[in-house]
């Protein structure tokens, strides 16, 4: 059964975030966006009915977004029972092939751009994920693959026992960049790539946002298909302003200037935040998590973005990936006054290349959402069971953002987020909360070939 998206309006803010884009507006007058990076800009400011302390309308105190990379839903659950997953993959010229089994490193990257993505999907036929740049590799093809329970037997532990969702996508037909600045504003100003060197600076920026380098630019694709190049430093209102206002305690875990992954540290990409108070105090280092958790003072809502080498973006090792998590889950699972109400989103945030057999439906912009279906979970004490512990509603990653705004009585930030289907839907609050489950972290296999170098595994 194929569920529709029910937003079908453009991205606008609404009317109780309009003193917001009146602060953003003027701040944005006379700045061109390919000519020089902007100034610093005030923070949004939110409107007096969202000054007081909020409280949460449920039993959940504390959520958590896991944010890892690269993995269609197929990839990693094509085999879980009762989901709308595939084994199988129809090729080119209309033959239907086993899906290959995935290794646990892969030689290279897979190519998963905004192109990439069309192409794959190919008109909604999803079979030319072989013609991708880096697909085959070795001989096999790479990106009509899978991998199975005995590859990441802990993810499958979390899906059996609390909420799989199986028709999660991601908001953008591209890479991390847009897809992870969604996560924390439910918009992306439009933007479809990964920011890129241009005039006066060579390779791939390692940094994506206010403070890359003068000549970085990214690509803009607006619904009428027109296309620019702009800074990739935003003004847009985002969750944590909403948060700051209600006062609701955040943190945004990622790496800091110099570690791999820190392009993902995606707060860099707002002005008011990297170069305003919250980015000292709220956008922190990414191993501050584990400490955090183990003592008990996460803040209400938590993001959490890993270093390259754990993310799961090929060629990363998927087990290094998800021993990992498993020890970032532990240490909320293990403190029992965390995980009696804590709620975790793990969910994963571009298809890195790999296939799906669903065709992505089409969001406000046309030319730039739906992505391909990602993995998504909600490990919580109040996880449904139904439909055997998958969940088939549609969501996106403005979801996160709903369930967080529905969880502290926030307004929505963008029409988008407004009526997206909330992960709240996995919760059952009339349930007996189930027990926190602790795993092992297993021993991974060793790679078979060369290690490829530091500088060659960050990724997009």
């Amino acid at each position: 059964m194929e569920y529709r998206p029910i937003h079908t309006r453009p991205v606008t803010r609404l009317t109780t975030l309009t003193a917001m884009l009146l602060v953003v507006v003027v701040g944005l007058l006379g700045w061109s966006p390919t000519a020089a990076r902007p100034a610093v800009l005030p923070a949004p400011t939110l409107t007096t009915a969202l000054m007081q302390p909020h409280a949460s309308t449920t039993p959940i105190q504390h959520i958590v977004i896991m944010d890892k990379e690269n993995r269609s839903f197929d990839s990693y659950f094509g085999t879980f029972p009762n989901a709308n997953g595939a084994m199988t993959f129809t090729g080119v010229y209309g033959n239907v092939h086993p899906l290959n089994h995935q290794p646990d490193r892969l030689s290279g990257d897979i190519a998963h751009n905004h192109a990439d993505a069309d192409l794959a999907i190919n008109g909604g036929k999803m079979n030319k994920f072989s013609k991708l740049q880096g697909a085959i590799q070795n001989g096999v093809d790479e990106a009509d693959s899978q991998v199975y329970q005995s590859d990441i037997p802990n993810y499958w532990q979390y899906a059996q026992n609390f909420t799989l969702t199986d028709n999660f996508f991601s908001s953008i037909k591209g890479g991390s960049f847009a897809n992870h600045i969604w996560s924390i504003a439910g918009e992306d100003d439009d933007v479809d790539g990964i920011p890129q060197c241009g005039t006066g600076c060579h390779g791939l920026p390692q940094k994506w946002g206010c403070d890359s380098p003068t000549g970085v630019t990214v690509e803009e694709r607006h619904p009428d298909g027109t296309t620019e190049q702009v800074v990739p430093c935003f003004n847009f209102p985002t969750l944590g302003d909403s948060l700051d206002a209600a006062g609701v305690s955040w943190k945004y875990y990622a790496p800091n200037k110099g570690v791999q992954g820190y392009i993902w540290s995606t707060y860099d990409a707002v002005n008011h935040i990297r170069n305003g108070p919250d980015w000292q105090t709220n956008v922190v280092n990414y191993t501050d998590f584990l400490k955090d958790a183990q003592a008990g003072t996460l803040p209400a809502v938590s993001w959490l973005v890993e270093t390259t080498k754990v993310s799961e973006h090929a060629p990363a090792s998927i087990c290094n990936g998800e021993n990992w998590t498993v020890q970032q889950i532990n240490a909320i699972m293990n403190n029992p006054a965390l995980w009696p109400n804590t709620a975790i989103i793990l969910v994963w945030d571009d298809f890195g290349g790999f296939y799906d057999h669903v065709p992505p439906p089409k969001g406000p912009n046309g030319q730039t959402m739906y992505g391909i279906r990602v993995p998504a979970m909600v490990i919580s004490p109040y996880s449904s069971s139904q439909g055997n512990h998958v969940n088939h509603t549609f969501y996106t990653f403005s979801s996160m953002l709903k369930m967080v705004e529905d969880n502290w009585n926030l307004p929505a930030l963008t029409d988008v987020d407004g009526q997206s289907n909330s992960l709240m839907l996995t919760q059952d609050f009339n349930q007996t909360p189930l027990p926190s489950l602790p795993l092992t972290q297993r021993t991974c296999p060793a790679f078979a070939g060369s290690e490829p170098p530091d500088a060659n595994e960050d990724g997009d």
